[in-house]
């Protein structure tokens, strides 16, 4: 899952013992993330209030995909549900709806904007000392990623419509195209300018083609451009484009990601002992690539209150696991203004 740097602990929450154990690492860290249905937090004594009965500088994040509240609060659900619910599936596709894997509902819509509430709630602690809790709904970060296409239909234009608007593939300029031998290119030449390169690339004239601003001619400016990129391959229409600006490029699979001169330059990609795993992402000036060693896990669960005793335990019983791979770590380890190392 390309996780790594992180000290997994298996608990079994209805046995008090472990229950316990949990209780302590919570109340000795900087925030928690937890993601039951609501009410199951609170019904095991883990709920935000209680946690923050003796830890009052506790930031606990509620990631779901209904929220904490409302009548689908307590279903089930997937990505797709939530973004079903919020609007954005019907905007995706051709002639029904295509569910963009799971980027927006699971990736984006929770556990971003989730991440985006902690860093919000840690730097409100530092002037008032109080945490806070948050409550990261799926179908709610969904809505608020949707809002500058909402903003374009409150002002007309945009069309409930699929396949027909600016984004969506509607507009010949936006679009992906097939080439020769199967492959495909993505074309994003929205900006004037960008678009005279791409004519330039295709090897078209502007005076020769329909009005681009006007949707009545997308159709046939569509099959114009569908026309003349399926006489090459995809490789040489990347050879055409590569140093231009006419945002055209190749559409690569997963594996072929890996192997691109800009991803290797960059090194956006890992190996590691589970395999190919992206890079950290943003990056950040002060910070390196390392590996840290597994002994550190036990000291740092130590760190937290738990007895040593317990911690031998949990290694015993294989509930304590250490996955280190490379990560980028800063080069002098900073304290927090607490003095200590957020947990």
């Amino acid at each position: 899952l390309g996780i790594r740097n992180r000290i997994f602990v298996t608990l079994d929450l209805k046995q008090p013992e472990e229950l316990a154990i949990a209780r302590t690492l919570i109340l000795g860290a900087d925030a928690v993330v937890e993601g039951f249905r609501p009410g199951v937090a609170e019904r095991l004594g883990l709920g935000p209030e209680d946690m923050r009965d003796e830890n009052p500088s506790l930031v606990y994040v509620r990631v779901t995909g209904w929220g904490q509240a409302g009548p689908y609060a307590s279903m089930a659900g997937h990505d797709i549900n939530y973004i079903g619910l919020s609007g954005v599936l019907a905007t995706i596709g051709s002639d029904e709806p295509v569910p963009p894997l799971n980027l927006v509902g699971d990736y984006a819509g929770g556990a971003l904007y989730g991440v985006v509430g902690l860093l919000a709630a840690l730097i409100a602690r530092r002037a008032s000392g109080v945490g806070d809790t948050i409550d990261a709904a799926m179908v709610d970060g969904s809505s608020a990623l949707l809002a500058p296409i909402r903003d374009l239909a409150n002002v007309g234009l945009w069309s409930g419509e699929r396949s027909s608007n600016l984004l969506d593939g509607g507009a010949p300029f936006y679009r992906t195209y097939e080439t020769a031998d199967g492959g495909y290119m993505a074309v994003g030449a929205l900006e004037p300018q960008f678009f005279a390169a791409l004519l330039a690339g295709l090897g078209l004239d502007e005076l020769d083609i329909p009005d681009r601003d006007d949707p009545a001619n997308w159709p046939e400016l569509h099959a114009l451009f569908r026309d003349v990129f399926l006489t090459r391959t995809r490789d040489q229409w990347t050879e055409v484009f590569e140093g231009t600006d006419a945002c055209a490029t190749p559409v690569l699979t997963m594996d072929e990601a890996v192997g691109h001169p800009h991803a290797k330059e960059r090194g956006s990609f890992l190996e590691t002992d589970a395999g190919l795993i992206a890079a950290a992402a943003p990056r950040f000036e002060s910070q390196s690539v390392e590996r840290r060693g597994g002994a550190a896990g036990s000291d740092t669960l130590r760190s937290f209150g738990l007895d040593p005793g317990v911690v031998d335990r949990l290694e015993r019983g294989g509930m304590l696991e250490v996955v280190f791979e490379p990560v980028r770590l800063q080069e002098s380890e900073m304290p927090s203004e607490a003095g200590e190392e957020a947990r």
